[in-house]
């Protein structure tokens, strides 16, 4: 019997994705016994060409992690979803868009005029800029062009399976692994690695009744180790995420911040975020609520942290 063909990419991203797939340790060679790896830069001495050159359907399955934010991210796309079998978007950020899609809140002029010249840590007189064709000694450089929107894997090419977490937990990608090399597979588009309640149905914090008043910072204030953060008056969006982690944040004393994404049935989880926190305050009036929620920093990104490319609010704006 023939062994799979695997691969792995990264798009834009931190790379911790990656990491996290070494992070399953000895299951590596396990892994080698059932695969070879045809395509993983972080680890094996491949080359795009190499890829380019295999024909239609020569990977089994392809991991592809990572945002799309440029012309080079969504030419690997198209390329690994046409020699692979299977596509799997590894992560929050090949999901939902994942932190480099907090870059949607504004436009690409003005990302490209803070980077370049407005950052207190520039000096660029002559106004530099990168671009497309770059003229150097040795000849010519083709750099990747930034694209106007940061989107999610999904909206370039068509996947398979997604797998949630920033990044997914090794023992997780390790049954994921398992679970395609099975003869039998999910339905196309399921989730993957991840369970189908809320964290808040496993996270071993107090649960106690109580009415908010007020929000409180983590940076400025020490949470009870052992009570619910949100009854506590701390941001956590336990409410609105699905379990699959082991509530590894919460039960090192960090609330969550939704990168497991919403649970089943959950249209939006930045919308299901505020209708919740909303629901949990102490007040009268749509002003008092209003008020208490502005206590919360930069509301817009702390609900929708990781999911700002697919969430509704960038669809009403045509920008998903």
């Amino acid at each position: 019997m023939s062994k799979l063909k695997i691969a792995s990419y990264w798009l834009s991203a931190c790379g911790g994705c990656d990491v996290a797939i070494l992070d399953i340790h000895e299951h590596i060679f396990d892994l080698a016994a059932i695969a070879d790896i045809v395509f993983w830069p972080l680890a094996t001495d491949f080359k795009v060409a190499d890829v380019e050159a295999m024909p239609p359907g020569h990977i089994d399955i392809a991991l592809v992690n990572g945002a799309v934010r440029n012309s080079d991210n969504e030419h690997m796309a198209r390329l690994l979803r046409s020699r692979s079998k299977v596509l799997v978007a590894l992560g929050t950020c090949a999901q939902q868009g994942g932190i480099p899609g907090l870059a949607n809140v504004f436009s690409l002029a003005s990302l490209v005029d803070r980077i370049y010249h407005l950052a207190p840590s520039n000096a660029n007189p002559d106004r530099t800029e990168p671009t497309g064709l770059v003229a150097v000694r040795e000849g010519e450089l083709e750099l990747p062009i930034l694209n106007d929107r940061v989107r999610a894997l999904s909206a370039v090419v068509d996947v398979d399976y997604f797998v949630p977490g920033c990044p997914p937990a090794p023992g997780q990608i390790w049954r994921v692994l398992q679970t395609l090399a099975g003869g039998e597979r999910p339905p196309e588009g399921s989730v993957l690695g991840a369970g189908d309640r809320t964290q808040c149905d496993e996270c071993p914090r107090q649960k106690r009744q109580k009415r908010l008043t007020g929000f409180r910072r983590i940076a400025t204030e020490q949470p009870d180790p052992l009570v619910c953060f949100v009854q506590q008056g701390f941001l956590c969006l336990g409410f609105a995420t699905r379990t699959g982690c082991g509530t590894r944040c919460q039960r090192s004393g960090v609330a969550c911040r939704g990168c497991y994404g919403p649970p089943p049935g959950v249209l939006d989880q930045g919308s299901k975020a505020i209708s919740a926190l909303a629901s949990v305050v102490e007040t009268w009036t749509q002003e008092e609520t209003e008020q208490v929620l502005a206590q919360l920093p930069d509301l817009l990104r702390s609900v929708h942290r990781f999911n700002l490319p697919t969430a509704m609010i960038a669809a009403r704006k045509g920008r998903r």
